[in-house]
C-alpha cells in the first residue's frame, strides 16, 4: 500500500478567502498586479476565444436559441437539467468562451463542469483526435502506440510513489465508471465490502458512484455499505466548532470511527474522498486535512481513492489537487479533462499492490477509445508547454483577491473560497445567520447569463456560485467575467422584488 509521500507541497493559489477573517486581502488594484502573466503567454489565450465575449445581440433566449430549446423538451427525458437554468442552444466553442445560435458570445466560467481545462475547440488537440480518427478510433483494450503513449504521459505526472509503482485502467467513458472501477477494484483486493465516503461528496450517478455520494435528492442506493463521514467543511462545521480552535476534529472522529470496536463500522474496504469538493460547494480543506486522511488510511491499512475527476489536471494550480498537500493515494479516478476537449474517457491509476483482478475482471466496450486517448495526451503536451497549472495558480490568485475585496462591502457573501480555477462564493441572507441565500445564487445565475457570463450554481444548499473557467481564459478575459459577476451580485442585493419576485436591475447587459 502506498504510504504517505515526502512530496513538497505544490505552489498554488490561496486556499480559503473569507470576508470576515481577511481585512488585509489586496485591494482590487494591487490584485490585478499580481504575477501577471507575459505577454506572449496573454496573446497566445486571446487568440483562442472570441475576441468579442461577452456581446448580447438578442434576447437571451433567442428565437432560435427558444426553437431549440423547445425541441429538445419535446425529444429528450425531464432529467436534462443545465439549459432550464441556462436558456441557450450552443453553436460554437472557442477558448474560454462560446456562441449560442443567436449570435450571443458568452464568457464560459463554467468549463464543461471541468472538462475543458485547454479550452473549447484547442486546435493541437483537434489535429491529434482527427489524425487518429483517420487511423483507428476503437480499440477495446488491445495494445496499441497511442494507448501506451497516454498511460507513459500520465505516469510521469502521477504524485510521489504512484510515479514508480502505478498501473493504470480504463473502464466506460463517463467518470463515474471510474469510481466504479476504483471501489470494484478496492473490494476484490481486500475482500471486504464496506467504503468510507464524505458528507457533501458527489462521485458520479452510476449505482456504485451514487452509493459514495451524499446527496439524497439522487436516490441514493441505501443499501448500499457506505458510511460518510463529516468532511472539513468548515463555514458551517457538521460538528459546530470553530475553524482556529477545532484540533481538526473531523479527522480525529474519522480515525476513531475505524478504530473504535464499538464504532458499528466494520473495517472498509476503501476509503473515497475529494482533494477540493466540487458539487458540494467548493469546499477546501483545511492545510494538513488531507495528510491525515493518508496516515489515518494507511495506518488502518485501509486503500485511499482520491476522486480527481474535477480537480486534476492543473484545475487547481498544480497537475493533481493532492499535490498542495505533498501525498499520494492508492488509486486516482480521472477523467473530464483526461479526453482534452470533450471526447469522453477515464481510468484510474494505481498502486501495482492493489492489482489482484484476474483477467476480464472489469471490461468495458468503449475502455480504448482511441481519439480520446489521442486528444488525452496532446492535452498534456499543450497543458505542460503553455505551464497551464501555473497559469490557474495566478489567475486564481487574482480572482480570489478580487472577489474577497468586493465581498468585504456585500452582506450576501458568506466566504469566498478556492483554489487555482476552481473558485465558489457562498451566498447567505446576511453574514451573522449565514441562512443559505438559494434564490440569490439562481438569480446570479440567470442575470450572469444575460449580460454575457455562464457560470453554475451548487453546494449542499444550492447557494454556492461555482467558477470553474477553461484554463486557457486571458487575464483579461477573466477580468471581464469577474466584474460582471460582482457588479451583478451587487445589484441583486440592492434590488428588490417587484410583485413577481423578478429583480429590477439597473445595470448593462453586454449589449
Amino acid at each position: 500500500m502506498t504510504q504517505p509521500s515526502d512530496m513538497s507541497p505544490a505552489a498554488g493559489g490561496a486556499d480559503v478567502k473569507e470576508p470576515a477573517l481577511s481585512p488585509s486581502a489586496p485591494s482590487s488594484t494591487a490584485g490585478r498586479a499580481l504575477r501577471a502573466p507575459s505577454s506572449a503567454a496573454e496573446s497566445t489565450f486571446e487568440a483562442m476565444s472570441f475576441a468579442e465575449a461577452p456581446q448580447i445581440k438578442s434576447e437571451v433566449p433567442g428565437p432560435r436559441s427558444r426553437e431549440l430549446l423547445e425541441a429538445q423538451e419535446a425529444l429528450e427525458s425531464n432529467a436534462r437539467s443545465y439549459p432550464r437554468s441556462v436558456p441557450i442552444a450552443i453553436e460554437q466553442g472557442r477558448g474560454a468562451t462560446m456562441r449560442d445560435v443567436d449570435g450571443n458570445t458568452f464568457i464560459d466560467f463554467f468549463g464543461g463542469a471541468g472538462v475543458l481545462n485547454v479550452g473549447h475547440s484547442n486546435e493541437a488537440v483537434l489535429a491529434a483526435a482527427e489524425a487518429q480518427q483517420r487511423k483507428l478510433v476503437h480499440a477495446l483494450d488491445f495494445p496499441t502506440q497511442t494507448k501506451i503513449t497516454l498511460m507513459r504521459k500520465l505516469k510521469r505526472l502521477l504524485p510521489g510513489r504512484l510515479r514508480d509503482s502505478a498501473k493504470f485502467h480504463f473502464g466506460g467513458p463517463t467518470g463515474s465508471d471510474a469510481v466504479e472501477a476504483a471501489l470494484k477494484l478496492a473490494r476484490a483486493h481486500t475482500g471486504r465490502h464496506t467504503v468510507i465516503a464524505f458528507q457533501g461528496s458527489y462521485h458520479g450517478m452510476t449505482a456504485g458512484a451514487l452509493s459514495v455520494t451524499s446527496d439524497l435528492s439522487f436516490a441514493r442506493p441505501v443499501s448500499a455499505p457506505v458510511h460518510f463521514m463529516p468532511y472539513p467543511y468548515c463555514y458551517r462545521c457538521p460538528l459546530g466548532l470553530e475553524r482556529q480552535s477545532c484540533g481538526m476534529a473531523c479527522a480525529h472522529l474519522l480515525e476513531s470511527s475505524l478504530t473504535d470496536p464499538h464504532s458499528g463500522i466494520p473495517k472498509p474496504a476503501a476509503l473515497i474522498i475529494e482533494p477540493i469538493q466540487g458539487e458540494g460547494g467548493t469546499i477546501v480543506p483545511p492545510p494538513g486535512y488531507l495528510r491525515e486522511v493518508r496516515r489515518i488510511a494507511t495506518q488502518q491499512g485501509v486503500p485511499m481513492i482520491l476522486d480527481e475527476i474535477q480537480t486534476g489536471f492543473g484545475r487547481t494550480g498544480a497537475m493533481f489537487a493532492c499535490e498542495h498537500e505533498g501525498i499520494a493515494p492508492d488509486v486516482i479516478t480521472m477523467s473530464k479533462g483526461l479526453g482534452g476537449i470533450g471526447f469522453p474517457l477515464s481510468c484510474i491509476a494505481f498502486d501495482a499492490a492493489l492489482d489482484s483482478w484476474e483477467p476480464g475482471a472489469h471490461i468495458g466496450t468503449f475502455r480504448g477509445h482511441q481519439v480520446g486517448m489521442a486528444a488525452g495526451a496532446a492535452a498534456i503536451d499543450f497543458i505542460e508547454q503553455h505551464q497551464l497549472a501555473e497559469h490557474a495558480a495566478r489567475l486564481g490568485e487574482l480572482a480570489l483577491s478580487m472577489l474577497a475585496e468586493a465581498a468585504e462591502t456585500m452582506h450576501a457573501v458568506g466566504e469566498v473560497r478556492g483554489r487555482g480555477l476552481m473558485i465558489g462564493l457562498e451566498l447567505v441572507e446576511d453574514q451573522s445567520s449565514r441562512q443559505p441565500a438559494r434564490e440569490l445564487a439562481a438569480s446570479l445565475r440567470r442575470e450572469c447569463c444575460q449580460r454575457g457570463l455562464i457560470i453554475e450554481i451548487g453546494g449542499h444548499h444550492r447557494n454556492v456560485a461555482r467558477l470553474l473557467p477553461p484554463l486557457v481564459i486571458s487575464r483579461r478575459m477573466l477580468l471581464k467575467g469577474i466584474d460582471i459577476l460582482i457588479e451583478t451580485l451587487r445589484e441583486l442585493e440592492a434590488a428588490k422584488p417587484d410583485a413577481s419576485g423578478a429583480a429590477r436591475l439597473r445595470g448593462k447587459t453586454g449589449r
